[in-house]
């Protein structure tokens, strides 16, 4: 293992912990998450901390999803449907309600409560294929421009997979690509002279049939601990402390052959695998005031959240002119990077309810981020200065919808919501607006109450296989089915 100085993040760090998908209870996902002017509902700490204050009494309640993922994804006209199916405990909490005995005081009340939610699961897998007119020569020749022939030669008496760490640990992951590329087979410096920086390709083709498979794990969690009063008749405050933990694992498998029969390689493969964990924090504040027995009006801010992170990465190539000895670079020859932070942007959220006595409710929440402000840090590192100028550029404001209904026949709750996102990027298409819809069924015991929902969220996304090189993206039709299930038990 070597420590690199200069990393491979770019702007998908930013969406990847930036965009919340989050489920929480079964009511909640039901209504479509317009909780902001509601409360009364655990997940709805998420949206606005002084919902909690709504709850008469103090509960606990625990939720458990199943994820069916459907993808849908076109690579060059082909096209491939993979799906994916999981089981999450995706929500568990409780709150503790505090009346005043002081008649004379304005607060009537004051909540603690704490609860844990699944913000986004990463578990997710799609395949490609497809006859391309850019081989995987191009990501290393992107790479290789300019470095010195020279700085990528093995030393002697040095292991091949001690040169890899080594360049990547001194040298940065450009020179350490450029080195694959080379001792792979992929490419060749013009001249074979130490100052030598121009490269080409040792493949032929106009066109190459590849496939891909790219599999995600893994989780984003929120963990919040929150604080709430009722003042008076008509006004709720609350304020939360969120604390954010993170484990991903990316594995791409990477296979290209077809080359013309002239071409000295006529098969390679290039496997990538990257994981990350690490933890972060945010807080939020709201609050909830009713206008009348009917209407009730809601405000949230949530802080960006500070990820602290670190990466481990591991490759594996062959082709038909590759070292001897490449397999000895392989995923035990692991690359540690420096630990790095993510800055997400912060979210403000205004939201309008309208209660039908005991028979029903409307409820509207509006969400507005703002992904151009999203940031890697340190700001000084040359590498995240390009990475931050690409988001300033390309990431745009997102503005997010949430329409929620609930209609109640004695113990029955019937529910339906819609929820719309707009998409992070400027130009709205490699990532795509995302819609969807719910529905739900709850029924209250008295002394609990069991819920139950199914929503379904689509979203069109454009996936480049690598971040270099090969710029003809895969077109993924992404939809999500969950399933959840929640009880809830009253104190």
């Amino acid at each position: 293992m070597a420590c690199a100085v200069s990393s491979a993040q770019n702007i998908n760090e930013a969406l990847r912990y930036g965009t919340e998908n989050l489920q929480g209870t079964a009511r909640f996902q039901a209504m479509g998450g317009a909780f902001g002017a509601l409360g009364g509902d655990l997940s709805s700490l998420n949206i606005n901390p002084a919902g909690s204050a709504v709850f008469n009494n103090s509960l606990f309640t625990i939720s458990g999803s199943n994820y069916h993922t459907n993808n849908d994804a076109r690579y060059f006209g082909d096209a491939l449907i993979t799906k994916n199916n999981d089981i999450q405990l995706n929500q568990i909490g409780g709150a503790f309600v505090f009346n005043n005995t002081d008649s004379n005081s304005d607060w009537k009340k004051f909540t603690l409560a704490f609860n844990y939610d699944l913000v986004n699961n990463f578990d997710n897998e799609y395949y490609v294929s497809g006859s391309a007119t850019e081989g995987i020569d191009t990501y290393f020749l992107e790479y290789a421009g300019g470095t010195p022939f020279g700085s990528i030669l093995v030393q002697e008496g040095e292991f091949l997979e001690e040169a890899y760490l080594d360049i990547g640990s001194a040298q940065g992951f450009r020179d350490q690509q450029t080195f694959l590329g080379y001792y792979g087979g992929i490419l060749d410096p013009e001249t074979e002279n130490d100052g030598n920086t121009n490269y080409i390709s040792n493949s032929i083709y106009d066109f190459v049939d590849q496939d891909f498979l790219r599999r995600t794990t893994g989780y984003n969690s929120k963990f919040t601990i929150n604080v709430a009063s009722q003042y008076k008749e008509n006004l709720y405050l609350g304020a939360s402390l969120n604390f954010h933990s993170v484990f991903y694992t990316q594995f791409d498998q990477f296979t290209e052959d077809g080359y013309e029969p002239n071409s000295e390689i006529q098969r390679t493969t290039f496997d990538n695998y990257l994981e990350t964990e690490g933890n972060g924090f945010s807080f939020t504040l709201g609050a909830i005031a009713k206008l009348n027995d009917n209407v009730r009006l809601g405000g949230s801010y949530q802080s960006p959240t500070w990820y602290r992170l670190e990466d481990n990465t591991s490759q594996r190539i062959n082709s038909d002119l590759a070292d001897d000895e490449i397999n000895f670079i392989n995923f035990n020859v692991v690359n540690l990077f420096e630990s790095y932070t993510v800055k997400t942007p912060g979210k403000l959220t205004g939201s309008l309810a309208v209660i039908f006595a005991k028979d029903g409710l409307l409820s509207f929440d509006y969400g507005y981020q703002d992904f151009s402000q999203s940031e890697l840090r340190p700001t000084n590192d040359p590498s995240f200065q390009t990475v931050n100028s690409q988001i300033a550029s390309d990431l745009g404001t997102v503005s997010t919808f949430r329409v929620g209904g609930e209609y109640r026949i004695q113990q029955v709750s019937l529910r339906a919501g819609y929820r719309f996102e707009q998409s992070p990027y400027a130009n709205g298409n490699t990532i795509g607006d995302l819609n969807a819809i719910s529905g739900g069924i709850g029924y209250n015991f008295g002394g609990s109450k069991l819920d139950f929902s199914l929503s379904r969220s689509q979203q069109d996304v454009s996936e480049r296989l690598f971040n270099a090189g090969i710029t003809t993206p895969a077109m993924i039709d992404r939809g999500i089915m969950n399933a959840t299930l929640s009880y809830t038990i009253n104190f």
